[in-house]
Parts: structure tokens; sequence; C-alpha cells
């Protein structure tokens, strides 16, 4: 124990204490790490490291002439470079082998190439931006119908017959050939043309069969069968492109000369090919449209409906004006706001048709020559809400008529129209309802005419004319003379002498329709459409005191239609229909109406064929 506790102490004296080593020098420590390796950019095809950009390719000159505001180079490869026109590369690449007569692919003829000036140096045009557009139409119609036909005064098909109607089977045939061409400079793939002139042709040919005598000819002694053929002119304008407002081609631009004109989406107040003078053009991207315009009304050809410019115009003209707002109300709704006024200058004026009947004046009440002054405010939307696809109208008229033919006096106008058309898609079904309404004259003898008319109506409307009503014209017998209860193509029961040749007329029994249709698409080439109208007049008492009686129902009846169209080429270009109507007359038709035995059914036929160029 002893041992054991000196040793450390002798330890601890005799050893001597030795000097501390210096402290071994550490590494010094480099705070970067050292470069990475640089990355292959095309280690994996089709991909590439974010944030990395390759080299741009070296810039290009442009040398096609005529190309307008290239891309900068670095937006296509440097292989390729634009081209100013689509018919150069088409031509280049062998593509198309163009034929006068092919519709379908590149053709001169169709517009789509520019005409080339070394083939016709007798056309005065300069620059290779012109074009040539013709086009040509077959329109084929066969329609067997009946509807009531009045006996003739004078002299009757069957002697012994003392009907006020007699038989009402008849049949017409119709040909028509429209051949149009048009001369436009500008390439108008995205704007409209520098200028415009366009002349359209139509020759109709057509044969009616009737069973009475002074239905075709106001000459008794004349047979019940007429073959008749007439040469119109359609269209034949110069458009003007004044300028261009926005880089988006919004224009102003003028049109003078006989033009199409439609005043309202469906047709309701004025559809026709007139005479005038037409300011329209757009703003907005195309989301503001506007029409100034003002047409001298030429005299039609009484049995094929063309434009006769071998007769002077007549004393009739229409001011409009319109402008169309897209996403108005309500967003996909387009609308529109129409004011027209229809002058009328024909008191004086006394008109003969071609086959002898008296149109102007009509022959009703004092049979005394009209003239008036017509206003309509209209309002008229297109579009959808959600998704139910939506077209409506609405008209107020107003104005004078300075000599109603019932009392020859003055008389203040104040008539409403409206109409709306509602329709849902499912898949290739459309369905649809239509409800229309014109207000009615309740008293012919008072200082103010309620019953509505249009300028010259052609709607696309409850069926169109594939409808019984709207296509056949019912005449008025025993409350006038040459009068129709309504007009061909139309839905007004105007009491009018002519819808082509005849005036407005603001006492008439007016109008209630309420309808509903379908459309089947049953394939991209065929068409099944039905409809089912219910038609009443809006007011009789016009009808009361033309007929001497005392009371007339107001229901016309019920208009069922049914249509099959066939385009074997799923275009336009044929295009095959075939329809059938029938009227179950009311009450209101069966007191003005008789047919011989009584059918209470009519029927109408339609056989149309359309091929275009």
């Amino acid at each position: 124990m002893a041992s054991g506790f000196i040793l450390p102490m002798l330890m601890l004296v005799a050893t001597p204490q030795e000097a501390p080593e210096p402290p071994t020098e550490q590494p010094a420590v480099n705070p970067e790490p050292a470069e990475p390796p640089p990355v292959d950019n095309e280690i994996i095809e089709g991909r590439r490291r974010p944030d990395y950009t390759e080299p741009l390719p070296d810039e290009v000159t442009q040398t096609n002439i005529g190309a307008v505001r290239a891309p900068p180079p670095e937006a296509f490869p440097v292989d390729a470079v634009p081209i100013p026109d689509r018919w150069r590369l088409i031509q280049s690449l062998g593509l198309v082998k163009e034929r006068w007569w092919d519709p379908y692919n590149q053709n001169t003829y169709k517009g789509d190439r520019p005409i080339d000036r070394a083939k016709v140096p007798w056309l005065p045009i300069k620059g290779d931006d012109w074009f040539f557009v013709v086009n040509a139409v077959s329109d084929t119609v066969i329609e067997p119908r009946t509807f009531p036909i009045p006996v003739g005064v004078q002299t009757t098909q069957r002697p012994q017959s003392l009907n006020v109607f007699g038989k009402d089977a008849s049949y017409v045939f119709s040909q028509t050939f429209i051949v149009g061409a048009a001369l436009l400079k500008g390439s108008t793939a995205y704007k409209p043309p520098n200028i415009e002139y366009r002349v359209t042709l139509a020759l109709n040919a057509n044969y009616v069969d009737v069973p009475e005598r002074r239905v075709l000819f106001v000459e008794p002694s004349k047979p019940t069968h007429r073959f008749d053929h007439f040469l119109g002119v359609q269209e034949a304008f110069v458009d003007y492109h004044f300028r261009n407002v926005s880089d988006r081609y919004d224009f102003d631009s003028i049109r003078v000369g006989i033009q199409p004109f439609q005043a309202d989406f469906r047709g309701f107040l004025f559809n026709d090919q007139q005479l005038g003078v037409r300011f329209f053009g757009n703003r907005d991207n195309n989301r503001l449209q506007y029409n100034l315009a003002a047409f001298w009304r030429l005299e039609k050809d009484t049995n094929s409906g063309l434009n006769s410019v071998v007769q002077s115009p007549r004393d009739d003209v229409l001011f409009i004006a319109n402008v169309y707002r897209q996403d108005f109300l309500i967003p996909a709704l387009t609308s529109q706001l129409t004011f027209a006024y229809n002058m009328n200058r024909e008191a004086d004026d006394i008109e003969i048709d071609d086959n002898g009947f008296p149109v102007r004046p009509a022959l009703l009440g004092t049979l005394r020559g009209r003239e008036y002054d017509a206003f309509y405010l209209g309002y008229n939307a297109d579009g959808r809400i959600g998704r139910i696809n939506l077209t409506g109208s609405a008209y107020y008229a107003f104005g004078e008529d300075r000599n109603s033919f019932f009392t020859d006096q003055p008389a203040d106008i104040s008539a409403f129209f409206a109409a709306l058309e509602a329709s849902y898609d499912k898949d290739w079904m459309r369905f649809r309802l239509s409800a229309a309404y014109a207000s009615g004259d309740g008293d012919p003898y008072d200082n103010k005419e309620t019953g509505f008319d249009a300028v010259f109506e052609n709607p696309v409307f409850a069926g169109a004319d594939t409808s019984y009503w709207i296509r056949q014209t019912i005449p008025f017998a025993g409350g006038g003379r040459v009068i129709s209860v309504n007009g061909r193509n139309g839905i007004l029961n105007s009491l009018r002498s002519s819808k082509e040749q005849g005036q407005s007329n603001f006492n008439n029994p007016g109008l209630m329709l309420i309808g509903a249709g379908f459309d089947f698409d049953l394939t991209p080439e065929f068409r099944l459409s039905g409809n089912a109208n219910h038609l009443w007049f809006e007011n009789t008492a016009t009808l009361e005191v033309l007929r001497n009686e005392g009371s007339i129902p107001k229901s016309i009846g019920w208009d069922l239609s049914a249509a099959a169209i066939w385009r074997p080429k799923a275009t336009q270009n044929i295009v095959l229909r075939l329809s059938g109507a029938t009227l179950l007359s009311g009450k209101g038709f069966d007191d003005l109406f008789t047919s011989l035995g009584n059918p209470g059914a009519y029927y109408s036929v339609l056989a149309n064929v359309i091929v275009s160029y």
C-alpha cells in the first residue's frame, strides 16, 4: 500500500516538464464546389433542359415579293418562307388540275385564282388582284294543290253549275334558270373587296292549269291553262369599298343598283331585290353592323314575280336604317333596331297586271286610289339563351293613309306585329315552337287603321313555304274583286290585290299563329322536317263589312306539313326537296269559302330540285 502511493509521487517530482509540441497545420476549406461537368442538352431526344434556349437560326432575307407583314425569321424554320397568296402554292405543287366545270377544287371561274390578264387583254383592269366569279342555278318546281276557287260571274267551266266556288284542284310547273357574274378587286379571304361589279339574270318559264275560268285571265273566253315566260334582272349593282377603319378590316362601303336586302333576320318586313342605294359597314371587330338604304321599288312580272326593268319604277320608296349589335342584351344574342319609312304616292296610278286584272288601286270598298306614309319601328333578336335558340321580331307601324277605301277620308295608321321562334337542339334533332301576332282592324269606318301590313314580306318562319298557308294564295271571293286574303310566301292576312304589285293595306283582319315543329338530320345528307300551326283571324270586323255578314268566326284552321330534304353530295350544289301540307279548315275559313263538295281539307304538294354551280 505504501509502495503504491510513493511511486506516483516520485514520478511527479523527478520527471522534468517537457515543452509542448507545436500544433499540426490543418488543410484549408474550399467554400465553393467544383464546376460540374457540361450538360449535354440533347442527351434525351425530344426534350430539353429548363431555362435553356437554343441558338436562333440566321436571319432569312425575304425575297418573295408581295408577302404582307411576314413573321420574324425566328418564328419559322430556315427552309420555309411565307407566300403572298393561296393559289400560287397549289399551282407550284401541282396538287389540283383546274377544270372550269369543277366547283369543288380551285377554279378561276369561282374566284379561287386571279384573272390572268395576258389571256384577257381587252379587259380594262390593272393589277394582279382581280377575280371573276360566276354562278348558275336551276330551280325546278312541280306543285299540285287545292284551294277555294271562285266561279266567274260571266261564265263557268260547267254551265249547269250555280255554285259560288267551283272545283279546287290546280297544277303548277315552274322552271327558273339563274345566271350571275361578278368582277371584283382585292384579296377577299379576310377583308371585303375594294370594288365589285355584279349582274344576275333569271329566266322563268311556268305552266298553270286550273279547273275554272277567269282565274288565269280576265277574259272568260280564254282557256283554263296558261304557259308564260319572263326574263328578269335580279341583281345589277356596283359595290365600292370606301375604307378600312381597323386592322381587323372593319369597313365602310356603298352599293348602288338592283340588290338584295333583308330588313330583319327572318324577312318579316322587307325581303326583296330592288333598285336602291345602300351605305353599310361594321365596327368593333364586326360586333356592330349598320345599314342606311333607300329603295325605289320596281314593277314585278305578274306570273313569275321577277323584276321588270322595261317598265318605269313605281312611285313607292322605302327608306330604312338599322343597326346590329352582337352580345346585346345578353351574351350570344344579336340585337337589331330598325326604322323604316314607306312613302307611297300612287293615288293617281292605275295598274293592270299581265293577265288583265286591276292591281292598283285594289278593287275594295270605294275603289278609289290610295297613297300613304307608313313608318315602322322594330326590334329584332337572333341568337341563344343557354341551350335555347331564339329568334324574335316586334314592329309598331304608324303614319297616315291619305284615303281609306272604306270612308274616302284620311286615317291614322297604328298597328302591331310580333313573332317569336324558339328551338332546342338534342344531338341530331331540333324541336321548334313558333308564335306570331299581327293586329287586325276592329272598326273599318273610324279614322284609325289598326291592321298590320308589311312592305314586302318573305318570311322564313313556322315551316316557311312548306306550310300550306304561307305557300298558297287564298282568293277573297264575295268581298272584293281579284283580292287575296293572304299572299304567296307570306303569313299576313293583308287583303291585297297582289304582294308584288299591290299596295300595303292596313284595313285587314290580322293574324294569330301558334305552332310546333321539328328538324331531324338523320344523316349529313338527309333531313326530315315537320310542322303544325293553328291560325286565327285576329279581328273579323273588316271581313264582316266586306262580305256583308253579321259575324264570322276567327278560326282559320290547322296547317300541317312535312318535308324531306336530300343533299346527295352533303353540299348545297344539289338539293332535292319533297314536301306536303294540308289545311284542315276551321269555322272561320268554312264560313268564307266552300269548294264544290265541301272537302273541309285542302292540300299542297311541292317537289323542288335545285342544282347550283
